[in-house]
């Protein structure tokens, strides 16, 4: 890294032009299949000159991006300059850098390639520079040379790398099923490119017509299951092939992984706020949980992989995870433990018991409407479905208070919370720089609050819900003392115990001055004393109505 202008590598024009090829090829296709039934010279006279069109026009742009693109990594400051006709210079501050993310799709990797993510931390459009392409000698120099940090020693080492056996807790998850239907519809979808969706409709109906409704629509879920269970396990190996988490010298940690994808992102330790235990419902009854970072400067706004950037730890066994959080905090042990955590109070548990019967009585009520209104066969699925969700409602309402909790451990503020995913957070005290306290009407009246607290890292918030009014102010102002002290108002003195110094109004002492000439120690009734809060002086603890 010299200072001195430098472009991208040249490479990017073949790899547009292959890029383009697959465009226009997965274009072409159902388009001269369409065709062919009025003539085949039609088909290739239409798609043919389109393809051709389509190859050139997205090389030519390529090159002319390749062309008038340079970038300088100086002393100071990242600088890269792009554009064609409107010119576009974007900088960024070096010491203001927090990732370093080098990723290379298989196209790149088959020409040598990689794209480096330099950002700051801030919006997506405003705090990154992208360079794409570049060597990967030079993505793995860029990464170095611009995550150097002076640090004291640290320990060095891998924290965690990939063992097989962890693909068993890829389909316990809510992709699984999603990835089915996905792969359903997309099938319909294909189908109907070519004209054959009705066919395929009638070839299913064929099939299962003999297994009667119930056990045709098991069959089709069955097979949805299974797709989506392949599905589930192609997309683990993807992400997360070949991972590595490896502390790096100067306090860095270093995650690298991927298949096909290669990724490899960066976390300075010093921006490091504290870590995060997620586990997913089927995760958590097999034993497992993932391991995420709350950390400052991570990626934000509407970036899709932002979730990917934090975690350092995919879903393994739970032992592993919690050393794992307790290694990246440089802790004997995880601060998140649950013997750690204080629980919540039984209101909490009537407010999560009224939610989840309340989700069933809303998903159910339609079905009552229209079997009432159109067919008796909606009334049964009404009371069939009722039978089975009232009894998983409860049962993740209960869980979902079992699993409530907060703690002062050390240095870490904990909280606990969620059933379908229930995450726990350790978050250390110094990084917190505010609180939110919120009430609904029903949490008022149950005597409880969320309470927020704000840091600059991860999420931004992070809460502790339904706990009791009283402790968790208690909580936040013990978290981060003085920082809650200054709003939180003094109790009031009891109107039906009069200060030993007051004269009783009905017994006045002998010794007492009289009424017309009032002692010049003792306050006047229409100047209260400054010590005294106003009654019309709202309470700075914020409150907010809506539930």
């Amino acid at each position: 890294m010299t200072g001195d202008w430098q472009r991208l590598d040249p490479r990017a024009v073949p790899v547009a032009a292959v890029l383009m090829l697959g465009v226009a090829v997965l274009a072409a296709v159902p388009t001269a299949i369409g065709l062919a039934d009025v003539s085949i010279g039609v088909a290739l006279g239409w798609t043919l000159p389109g393809a051709v069109v389509v190859v050139v026009a997205g090389t030519l742009a390529e090159w002319l991006r390749l062309r008038h693109s340079r970038y300088r990594v100086g002393p100071e400051r990242v600088e890269l300059h792009t554009g064609v006709f409107i010119r576009n210079r974007r900088s960024l501050q070096r010491d203001r850098i927090r990732t370093v993310d080098v990723t290379a799709n298989p196209l790149l990797r088959v020409f040598g390639l990689v794209s480096v993510r330099i950002g700051t931390g801030e919006q997506a459009d405003r705090g990154t520079v992208r360079l794409s392409p570049v060597t990967r000698a030079t993505g793995d120099d860029l990464r170095r040379v611009l995550l150097d940090r002076p640090a004291g020693p640290t320990a060095e080492g891998t924290l965690a790398s990939i063992d097989p056996g962890w693909i068993r807790y890829a389909p316990l998850s809510f992709v699984t099923p999603l990835l089915g239907v996905s792969a359903a519809g997309g099938a319909l979808n294909v189908a109907d490119w070519f004209g054959l969706s009705g066919g395929l409709v009638e070839w299913t109906i064929d099939r299962l017509g003999g297994l009667g409704l119930i056990g045709g629509l098991a069959v089709l879920l069955g097979i949805a299951l299974m797709i989506g269970f392949l599905g589930a396990l192609g997309l683990w190996v993807e992400m997360w092939w070949g991972y590595r988490l490896d502390r790096e010298p100067g306090g860095t940690l270093r995650v690298r992984r991927g298949l096909l994808t290669t990724r490899s992102i960066s976390v300075e330790e010093q921006r490091v706020r504290g870590v995060e235990l997620v586990e997913a419902l089927g995760s958590r009854l097999a034993g497992a949980a993932r391991v995420d970072v709350v950390a400052t400067g991570m990626a934000t706004g509407t970036e899709k992989d932002k979730a990917q950037h934090r975690t350092l730890l995919p879903a393994a066994p739970a032992a592993l995870a919690r050393r794992v959080a307790a290694d990246v905090l440089r802790e004997r042990d995880t601060p998140a433990e649950p013997a750690h955590l204080t629980p919540h109070p039984v209101a909490a548990r009537g407010r999560r018991l009224r939610w989840a019967l309340g989700g069933v009585l809303a998903g159910e009520l339609p079905l009552l409407v229209l079997g009432l209104l159109l067919t008796d066969v909606l009334l049964h699925l009404a009371w069939i479905t009722t039978l089975i969700a009232v009894p998983v409602a409860v049962a993740l309402a209960r869980d979902a208070y079992r699993n409530l909790g907060h703690a002062l451990h050390g240095t870490y503020l904990v909280a606990r919370s969620g059933s379908v995913r229930r995450c726990t957070v350790a978050l250390q005290r110094p990084g917190i720089i505010g609180w939110t306290v919120r009430q609904s009407i029903f949490q008022r009246r149950s005597g409880l609050a969320t309470v927020r607290a704000t840091t600059a890292a991860g999420a931004g918030a992070y809460a502790l819900r339904d706990v009791a009014f009283g402790a968790g102010l208690d909580v936040a102002d013990a978290a981060v003392p003085g920082l809650l002290t200054p709003f939180l108002l003094p109790a009031a003195p009891s109107p039906t115990a009069p200060s030993p110094t007051a004269p009783s109004p009905a017994a006045p002492s002998p010794a007492a001055p009289s009424p017309a000439a009032p002692s010049p120690a003792a306050p006047s009734p229409a100047a209260p004393s400054p010590a005294a809060p106003s009654p019309a002086a709202p309470s700075p603890v914020s409150e907010d109505g809506a539930e």
